[in-house]
C-alpha cells in the first residue's frame, strides 16, 4: 500500500491546532493539501477523529465521494466533491476539537483514504464504521495530526 502526503498551513504534524478550528473558536476546518494519491483510486475518503474522548473515538469530520484527483481543501470548505456526513455532535460537516477543560492535550487525526471503489456509509457513522468499510477498498491512506488542550 502506498502512503498519501497530508499536511496542512494551518498546523504542522503533532503540533497545536489553533483556536480558530475549534469548536469554541470559529469552528472552520483547517486547509488541508494532500499529493501521492495512486492513479487507480475512484474516491477519496476524510476522516477527522478523537481517540482521546471520555466517550471513546468521537468524530469531527466525515467527507465521502472527494474527487481522487483533487490536492486538497481550503479553510472551511467541503474537499471537491466530497459530501460531509454527520459528525460526534449530530451535525454535517466540520466540528472542531472541544476536549474537556483540564485534560492533557488531545490528538486529532486527519486521515485521507484513497479507495479502489466507491464506499457506501450510513448518513451519521462512527469512526469505527468508516475504518471497516474503508479498509476493504483502502489502496493508500495518509494522517496529519494535531494537537488541541483547552
Amino acid at each position: 500500500m502506498t502512503d498519501i502526503d497530508i499536511s496542512s498551513s494551518a498546523f504542522d504534524d503533532h503540533s497545536f491546532i489553533a483556536r480558530r478550528y475549534a469548536y469554541e473558536g470559529e469552528n472552520v476546518s483547517p486547509p488541508l493539501t494532500w499529493s501521492g494519491v495512486p492513479d487507480d483510486a475512484t474516491e477519496l475518503v476524510l476522516l477527522c477523529e478523537d481517540p482521546d474522548a471520555p466517550s471513546g473515538t468521537f468524530a469531527h469530520w466525515i467527507v465521502v465521494g472527494i474527487d481522487p484527483h483533487s490536492q486538497g481543501v481550503d479553510a472551511g470548505q467541503v474537499p471537491p466533491g466530497g459530501t460531509e456526513l454527520v459528525n460526534g455532535y449530530g451535525e454535517r460537516g466540520w466540528g472542531g476539537p472541544h476536549p474537556p477543560p483540564g485534560d492533557d492535550a488531545h490528538h486529532y487525526f486527519f486521515r485521507l483514504y484513497a479507495l479502489s471503489e466507491p464506499c457506501a456509509l450510513p448518513d451519521a457513522p462512527n469512526a469505527a464504521q468508516v475504518h471497516e468499510t474503508v479498509e476493504r477498498r483502502e489502496v493508500a491512506d495518509g494522517t496529519l495530526v494535531g494537537l488541541y488542550r483547552r
